[in-house]
């Protein structure tokens, strides 16, 4: 009775200690797993540097980029766009609650002139910027993204606000002003980790080339002097290098051409050299064939055959590595099968988690011409379809307020490409509308060259409300050799994909044998009494970049730099001449 009253309390000793056991190692376990997620949440703390093909935050910690263009700082806006109809804080709250975890901010040189004053902005909505210079809007903007938790990427998206440009300088804005605004830059945000770091130049191509040796054109070597200008004052900056688009003998000629700035070839025997370890992250840019048709949409094996395209061009790079890579820019309409399928592949080939590419959607704003936004033309709602194929492959940041958010309907509903027109009562007649046209030149001082840039807007003088789908413009000249011709809308406030512009000759005109006629579709909807459409800038080129000579033409004022009225370019309301004179 004794022994087994021993053996029964020996029993319960042992499973007393097991118990204990188990509640230690319960507790220790609890513990470890609490130092894992407190360790997961300082994912994107500090500075940012590159381990092999990763990102890596100040605790080592992976950190992927996954974020959205937002643009306006380039344009002659001089200020992000969507601050005529909205709150920057209001834009930025939405940002953070899709996902994203960073900007890219374009910007050109132009917007650090004196004279570049910023415009666009609705005062009312945004009180606090009101008077601001375009540097100190930018401030604003990083202040507040930075308390959301966002990373801002700095891109010098082309020299001047007028068009983009091929090397990363022009004769009116040279290398060294290049180089002394982003060193101006490195020190103005210095000691604030909300920047992750410089796009050094938007999409180089040629005559750009990458490692010919003329320093002139040779994107490779000014890359290294640019990176290496900025981490001798900030060295904490990711320095981030777009490709080219042609590589190989005879560049664009007998090279292997790709998107511009898409072209990372030459990294394999090149490598751009910094004099900062672990700060170099390689960029490319990628679209699809709404925006230009490149040779592989058209293959057979399409759309099976992109991943080989984009290992070939920069997908190389991260998956030997070498480097990470970040996509800054891909985007589209979303509007065709092609394109449903080619961003379908590219999002799996960016891959999920903290493994994947980075990259930024091309882009926030509505008003993009080539690829809209993901903003719909209202600048509120979120265009869903878009969405539903970036959400899986987004990476909040946890040392921020981001919120994880709710993946949508894994299969994308392509939307709605016919917008219903409005219906405006009463319906207007023509002689009951008037217009008035503001122009200016778009490239001053530059009367004979292989491009014509109007600047453009229209104006509802009336007092009834229009359809502007019931409006054309005609911008009257010379062409001078008769070529085919190519339009391109750069940017407009009513979006550049409700604008459509046709060519026409005439005959017994003054200075005026052509004239570019711009259309609106449904989609730019509607001109209240006293309304403007905003700035439309328009380009036109002989599709063999041979030159014009603007200086006769009946529409050009080379004199014109800032908006004024101008009755040379003539505004028609269903047909009927409502502003101007013709030639």
């Amino acid at each position: 009775m004794s022994a087994t009253m021993d053996k029964w309390k020996n029993r319960r000793r042992h499973s007393a200690l097991l118990l204990m056991i188990g509640v230690l190692v319960m507790t220790l376990s609890t513990s470890l797993v609490g130092l894992k997620t407190q360790s997961a949440k300082a994912a994107g703390t500090g500075y940012w540097h590159t381990s092999g093909s990763q990102i890596l935050d100040s605790n080592n910690q992976p950190v992927r980029i996954a974020g959205i263009n937002w643009f306006g700082f380039e344009t002659s806006n001089y200020v992000v766009h969507g601050l005529w109809t909205r709150n920057y804080k209001d834009m930025l709250d939405q940002i953070s609650s899709l996902g994203y975890n960073t900007i890219r901010l374009p910007y050109s040189n132009q917007l650090f002139d004196p004279g570049s004053t910023p415009n666009g902005i609705d005062v009312n909505k945004n009180p606090d910027l009101q008077g601001l210079t375009g540097l100190q809007i930018m401030d604003k903007i990083v202040d507040y993204a930075g308390q959301k938790g966002l990373r801002i990427i700095l891109d010098q998206h082309r020299p001047d606000s007028g068009a983009q440009s091929a090397l990363w300088y022009t004769s009116a804005y040279p290398e060294t002003r290049w180089l002394s605004d982003w060193e101006m830059l490195a020190q103005h945000y210095k000691g604030n980790p909300t920047i992750v770091g410089a796009d050094l130049h938007n999409e180089p191509h040629a005559p750009a080339c990458w490692g010919c040796g003329d320093p002139s054109v040779d994107w490779q070597l000014a890359a290294q002097k640019g990176g290496n200008a900025i981490l001798n004052i900030n060295p904490n900056w990711l320095i981030f290098v777009e490709g080219v688009d042609c590589y190989g003998p005879g560049g664009a000629t007998t090279g292997d051409c790709y998107w511009w700035g898409g072209n990372l070839e030459g990294v394999a025997s090149k490598p751009v050299q910094l004099n900062v370890p672990n700060q170099l992250v390689y960029s490319a840019h990628d679209y699809p064939a709404s925006v230009y048709n490149q040779t592989w949409f058209s293959d057979p094996s399409y759309p099976n055959n992109l991943p080989a395209i984009w290992d070939k061009h920069w997908g190389y790079i991260a998956k030997q590595g070498i480097a990470p890579v970040w996509l800054g820019e891909f985007g589209t309409e979303l509007v065709t099968q092609s394109d449903q399928q080619w961003l379908n592949a590219l999002t799996n080939y960016l891959g999920k988690g903290a493994n994947g590419f980075n990259w930024t959607y091309w882009c926030w704003n509505p008003d993009s011409g080539d690829t809209g936004g993901i903003l719909n033309n209202d600048w509120t709602t979120v265009n869903q379809a878009k969405q539903a194929y970036l959400t899986p492959i987004v990476f909040p940041l946890t040392t921020g307020t981001n919120p994880t958010p709710t993946p949508p309907n894994p299969t994308p509903t392509p939307p709605n490409p016919t917008p219903t027109p409005p219906n405006p009562t009463p319906t207007p007649s023509p002689s009951n509308v008037s217009l008035q046209v503001s122009y200016k030149v778009g490239d001053p001082g530059a009367p004979n060259d292989n491009q014509i840039k109007p600047f453009l807007q229209i104006t509802n003088t009336s007092n009834t409300t229009i359809n502007l789908s019931d409006v054309t413009i005609r911008y009257w000249y010379t062409i001078d050799s008769n070529q085919p011709e190519t339009y391109n809308c750069d940017y407009a406030v009513v979006s550049c994909g409700n604008i459509q512009g046709t060519f026409h000759s005439t005959s017994g005109r003054t200075n005026a044998d052509t004239y570019l006629e711009l259309a609106f579709t449904a989609g730019a909807g509607t001109l209240a009494p006293n309304a403007s459409s905003g700035e439309i800038q328009n380009r036109i080129n002989k599709n063999d970049w041979s030159n014009y000579n603007e200086g006769n033409d009946y529409s050009y004022n080379g004199s014109q730099t800032s908006y004024g009225s101008w009755t040379r370019v003539t505004a028609y309301y269903k047909g009927q001449l409502a502003w101007g004179t013709e030639p």
